[in-house]
């Protein structure tokens, strides 16, 4: 199993370049950020883009990999995002990871002007943003003139540092999202099942994300792939789980998620006063024993 971070991009950066800094040297595998102009309680303090904050930590950091968790379509578009991801795969020398997901319908969805789409034209969009964008990152020509997205001679020169192209991690629970993520995706990410919620019981989310895992794996017979081809990430903080507590309990957590199919565990940095509140000694114990005491 794999232990990654994610981090909110609330810091400025004579702060935050040390954040990212410390991530690397505490081991994780991976560094996410979410992609959002604003998100929930955070929505009236700091809140930085999330490209340029991996720009950034591109720069300051040599292993780990970065990463959206996620990307949607309601404020981004495929050609320009190709193009961004082209970049910041060689300032990082090939470490971007691109999460996506078909968004909400919150503040991201109408901050533009527009009214927020309907659960059908999320996934319709999604469909045809992650299409679009496997093209430009595969492509270094790509005319394409249907669907909700259009490109005309859109140039991706030289194209990604990783081949075929950026790794795509995507979101989803449903049917059509899951055969997204199997037809497409190297990951999948699920953040529990909002039927159990932060309410529910730690074994009653593992049975379900269990089953998500299972309808995944079904999916990917489906369309002819082998399951084990795709990582299974798991971002904590939106189940009954309470993996920051300690040690002892991340190694709990991690290690029933694992028995469910989950290849990673993403746990927020901690942030004071707020739902990703935690001890930081014990953020970072966990950082640098739990995998090792997992066994």
């Amino acid at each position: 199993m794999r232990l990654s971070t994610v981090i909110l991009p609330i810091y400025r950066w004579s702060e935050g370049r040390d954040v990212w800094r410390r991530a690397e040297d505490l081991g994780f595998h991976a560094a996410y950020t979410y992609d959002h102009l604003s998100w929930r309680s955070f929505r009236d303090g700091p809140w930085f883009g999330a490209l340029p904050t991996l720009a950034a930590a591109a720069t300051v950091t040599r292993r780990i990999r970065l990463g959206t968790l996620v990307t949607s379509p309601n404020f981004r578009e495929p050609v320009t995002l190709a193009k961004d991801l082209m970049t910041l795969d060689d300032l990082s020398d090939g470490r971007i990871t691109l999460g996506l997901g078909a968004g909400t319908t919150g503040f991201d969805a109408t901050v533009l002007g527009g009214e927020g789409w309907s659960a059908r034209e999320r996934a319709d969009r999604l469909r045809d943003f992650t299409a679009l964008l496997d093209r430009l990152l595969t492509e270094p020509a790509v005319t394409h003139d249907e669907g909700h997205y259009r490109a005309h001679e859109a140039r991706t020169i030289p194209g990604p540092v990783q081949e075929p192209r950026v790794p795509f991690a995507i979101a989803a629970t449903g049917p059509r999202g899951l055969r997204l993520a199997a037809r497409y995706g190297q990951a999948w990410v699920t953040t529990g099942d909002d039927r159990v919620g932060t309410d529910g019981t730690p074994a009653a989310s593992r049975v379900a994300v269990g089953a998500q895992v299972a309808r995944l794996e079904a999916t990917c017979a489906e369309v002819g792939r082998g399951p084990s081809t795709i990582e299974r990430i798991l971002l904590t903080g939106f189940t009954p789980d309470r993996p920051l507590d300690s040690v002892d309990a991340f190694v709990e957590t991690a290690a029933a998620y694992r028995d469910q199919g989950i290849t990673e565990i993403v746990l927020h940095w901690p942030i004071a006063d707020s739902q990703f509140a935690a001890d930081r000694a014990t953020f970072e114990r966990i950082a640098t024993e739990g995998l090792a005491q997992l066994g």
